[in-house]
């Protein structure tokens, strides 16, 4: 089980690096990929599989944090996915959707890590 919780632990990591990434990689004009979306479902599923994990074993999982985490983790992804649909479809994405999936999904990694 300790390699699982691992494996989810890196894939959790590099879902939230790629939405991350794209988004500083893109700052000058900012757009979102359809990589940050399907990066946002990678994180997303993963945190959830995580919170089952931790739920089963003997360690205590601190709802509120998981709360306020998986409301910021579907705010990304929709955003993203919004954001991915007009890339695709050749309309403009704009600056603020752009930023909020990039900014919301570093916030979400602060309160991570400073909760």
């Amino acid at each position: 089980m300790t390699f699982v919780t691992g494996l989810l632990v890196l894939l959790h990591l590099v879902g939230a690096a790629i939405i991350v990434g794209t988004w500083l990689y893109t700052m000058k004009r900012p757009t979102v990929s359809p990589g940050q979306f399907h990066a946002s479902l990678l994180s997303l599923i993963t945190g959830l599989l995580l919170v089952g994990i931790h739920e089963m074993g003997e360690d205590p999982v601190n709802h509120a944090k998981v709360a306020v985490k998986l409301l910021i983790a579907l705010a990304v992804a929709i955003a993203a996915f919004v954001g991915q649909r007009r890339t695709k479809r050749g309309e403009p994405v704009s600056t603020g959707l752009a930023h909020a999936v990039g900014g919301s999904a570093l916030i979400n990694m602060a309160v991570a890590t400073l909760w």
